[in-house]
């Protein structure tokens, strides 16, 4: 049975007009990562493996919007929110409000193997994971200068910010009124981030599995909780199929996104990419965001309706990817 991994480094608005190095950063982790995934894959790693170590190296780079470079809450400090979830057996892993973990994808999987619940957050989840032994760092790890300013300009705007890639000098409301696409000078950092990391894949025994990762929103509130670590909503896998869903976690979790992709393949009988296409263009709402599939039989779907998508994929037939933009 032919394998399969698709992954993504965040949705919103992207404009062509970032900045080279920004793009040829994202760029060559997304192809670092498929390297990666492909090749564990192909020597018959298990789909779990895969999407945890590819989720490791997106935690691991701060150009996107988990692990080291996740940002900053409305008291300058991170909580970082992971879930991964085994399609084949149903069994997860979640964590949320960490802030000295390094590897927020592993502990969730720590959390899955090793006790007896699906969920541990804040003050639980930290002693659980010196209690794991896992690697932890000190603020100063997380909190790049990146993200601080971010941080300054979310605060003046006296909101909580949805990541934008613009570069103009616009303040724009969204439609729930709770939070704002802030827009600044060319040059200003608060566009220049990826929103949530996500990897899924199908391994040679048509096992399927899912894991997403995120620092969440700038200046949101101490305690929020997002999409990614929800069950059903920003990830979720079965013996079908795997998702991973980036965007605008409030609209993600109404929409119980990646479960709804689930279902129509399971009792509707839908090929993943008209599942996909059918979700994002009528349960997201437009513009807020979009996901990465994979199915049981090698099949990959990614789809947005944002401005764009850092996304990659790679698979057994030798297709590989990597693209931002529709």
């Amino acid at each position: 049975m032919g394998w399969a991994l698709a992954l993504h480094g965040g949705a919103g608005n992207i404009p062509r007009s970032i900045s080279p190095q920004r793009k040829d950063a994202a760029e060559a982790c997304l192809r670092e990562c498929l390297r990666i995934g492909g090749s564990a894959l192909e020597s018959s790693i298990s789909a779990l493996d895969v999407v945890e170590m590819v989720v490791n190296e997106l935690e691991n780079n701060p150009v996107f919007n988990a692990g080291r470079g996740s940002v900053l809450t409305n008291r300058g400090t991170v909580e970082m929110e992971a879930l991964i979830m085994d399609g084949s057996t149903g069994n997860c892993g979640a964590v949320s409000g960490l802030c000295t973990v390094v590897n927020p994808i592993s502990l969730a999987r720590l959390v899955m193997e090793k006790t007896p619940h699906i969920y541990l957050a804040f003050e639980g989840a930290e002693q659980f994971a010196k209690q794991q032994g896992v690697k932890t760092a000190a603020s100063s790890y997380f909190i790049t200068e990146e993200n601080q300013d971010r941080l300054v300009h979310a605060k003046q705007a006296n909101r909580v910010l949805v990541l934008d890639h613009t570069a103009s000098n616009t303040i724009k409301q969204t439609e729930n009124h709770d939070s704002l696409n802030i827009s600044l000078a060319p040059g200003t950092p608060i566009g220049d981030a990826g929103d949530t990391v996500g990897c899924v894949a199908v391994d040679k025994q048509g096992n399927c599995a899912a894991a997403t990762s995120t620092g969440g929103l700038v200046n949101k509130m101490v305690g929020r909780i997002g999409d990614t670590p929800l069950v059903g909503c920003g990830t979720y896998a079965n013996h079908l199929c795997a998702i991973s869903a980036t965007g605008k976690g409030e609209a993600i979790i109404k929409a119980t996104l990646a479960r709804e992709v689930a279902a129509l393949v399971e009792y509707k009988q839908l090929p993943l990419t008209e599942a996909v296409d059918q979700v994002v263009k009528g349960r997201l709402g437009q513009g807020n965001g979009g996901l990465v599939a994979v199915s049981n039989a090698g099949d990959v779907a990614m789809a947005f309706n944002s401005t764009g998508m850092f996304r990659a994929t790679v698979d057994s037939t030798g297709r590989s990817e990597v693209s931002i933009w529709h």
